[in-house]
């Protein structure tokens, strides 16, 4: 398959709704992703440092409307 996206002509707001559309796709068959095992590592780490207070963490949904926020 072949396809072309005219990147430089879409806003920033277009991207991240298509990044949105690829990620709920790909969401859709778990079993076909893998991480590598860094991820598990790292997020290990984050973990402790949130129950130690050092650091915070954000819902997906309001990330999102964050950062959609911040583009306007």
């Amino acid at each position: 398959m072949s396809f072309s996206l005219h990147l430089d002509e879409m806003t920033v707001a277009d991207k991240l709704s298509v990044m949105e559309l690829i990620w709920d796709d790909l969401c859709r068959n778990p079993a076909a992703l893998s991480s590598p095992a860094w991820h598990g590592s790292t997020l290990d780490e984050r973990e402790k440092r949130v129950q130690q207070g050092e650091e915070t963490t954000s819902d997906w949904e309001e990330a999102k409307q964050r950062i959609r926020e911040s583009l306007t």
